[in-house]
């Protein structure tokens, strides 16, 4: 079984496909979560399930999974990841570890190969978090770690809820919540640290904890020129501040802190006047579960110095919340023995990003693959990922999952 080895014109062929779904004249691809270019990429995976002789699901957030029957029945070795995109994204993020999945299963198919347990291949909705909060929704419904009803009742800056969306795609499905044997994912790096090291494949061993807060601020809306400064209540300067002090805390704990303010809209944005109303977000992360602890609450102090010291009104919103995930080390250990049995280097590391699967992790034996990204860029449209790296992980996932699925 350890020669076995995944077709890499046949992988990056449906890469390139799916990438047509939603692309962008630059070159990345647009495809928000359960928009009209996500449904037509569902259904194209999902003809490419079909064809591969695969059993589909649609379960009530509009997850679907394809499964591989086994010599025995019982609960799979899943693999999978998303196929939703941020606005500019690229080829790779989420739709590798999809496509390697399918690709696993027809050399599967090809050799003629029945696994002892089923193998199952899913994507899930919502992972990036762009049109709904939180991100990762569809894999934390799965699991059991975010209440179905409530994600369903989520909405869209539009008013448009979750339900609602699934329904006008045609996605809203009715199959059980699928429980997992085992879990692995095959995911490009989304940053420096394998290209710079010149090292090919990713054994990771955690996902860093993430807070995202929302922060509304309300000042007194003046003219920008007669307004003396000590006088003003100014929601841009205090929002500005706020991005500030979030920089300051990160660079003051060091380590694997980091701090990055995605948004900033004013109200009314005008060059001459003072803003009256300022939102933004600031996210955090850290391995540490303590140290994100104490990071929010250095934050949460600092929010509340400004709103006194500037005469504002600020309101906070929890909009995600997880904690660091450890995974298994019998996983971890696969992971690296696939990649030593092709005489890749390995190396394990952290996830400095959320994955759907941290939220398996409770559940089931977890690990993910990951595989250079060029330069560390993700979430971009230049994200690019070397076809000999994205065979190497493929065939990597190959070699763990069959061993998962014999076991």
């Amino acid at each position: 079984m350890t020669s076995l080895k995944i077709d890499l014109s046949r992988l990056m062929g449906r890469i390139e496909a799916l990438a047509r779904v939603g692309a962008r004249a630059d070159g990345g691809v647009c495809r928000i979560a359960l928009g009209d270019e996500d449904r037509q990429a569902r259904d194209l995976v999902i003809s490419w399930m079909r064809e591969l002789g695969l059993s589909v699901e649609v379960d009530a957030l509009g997850n679907v999974t394809g499964t591989r029957e086994g010599a025995e029945t019982g609960a799979p070795v899943m693999t999978g990841s998303h196929i939703d995109t941020v606005a500019t994204g690229g080829l790779y993020d989420g739709n590798l570890g999809v496509l390697a999945g399918l690709e696993v299963v027809e050399t599967l198919n090809d050799a003629g190969i029945t696994t002892r347990h089923p193998i199952a291949v899913s994507f899930f909705t919502n992972e990036e978090g762009v049109r709904f909060q939180p991100d990762m929704m569809g894999s934390a419904v799965s699991q059991g770690s975010l209440d179905l009803e409530a994600a369903l009742a989520a909405r869209d800056r539009d008013g448009v809820s979750v339900g609602e969306a699934l329904a006008e795609i045609g996605y809203a499905g009715a199959a059980e919540m699928k429980r997992a044997r085992a879990y692995i994912e095959l995911h490009v790096e989304q940053g420096p640290v394998l290209e710079r090291e010149g090292v090919t494949i990713g054994a990771v061993e955690s996902v860093q904890g993430i807070s995202w807060t929302e922060y509304q601020i309300i000042g007194t809306s003046n003219h920008a020129g007669t307004t003396p400064l000590a006088l003003r209540q100014d929601a841009g300067y205090v929002a500005a501040e706020i991005a500030v002090a979030a920089r300051r805390i990160a660079k003051e704990f060091g380590g694997d802190q980091v701090a990055t303010v995605g948004v900033i809209e004013l109200d009314p944005g005008l060059v001459n006047v003072i803003a009256r109303k300022a939102r933004l977000t600031v996210d955090l992360r850290n391995t540490d579960e303590a140290l994100l602890c104490e990071a929010e609450a250095r934050m949460a102090d600092a929010v509340a110095d400004l709103a006194a010291r500037e005469g504002v009104e600020i309101t906070s919103k929890k909009l995600v919340r997880f904690k660091p995930v450890a995974f298994d080390l019998g996983v971890i250990s696969l992971v690296e023995g696939a990649a030593r049995d092709l005489g890749a280097s390995v190396k394990r590391m952290p996830s400095g990003a959320g994955h759907d699967a941290q939220m398996f992790a409770p559940n089931c034996p977890t690990g993910m693959i990951f595989v250079p990204s060029k330069d560390g860029i993700s979430h971009n449209v230049d994200e690019f990922t070397a076809p000999e790296e994205i065979e190497v992980g493929a065939n990597v996932l190959l070699g763990v999952l069959l061993s998962l699925a014999e076991k």
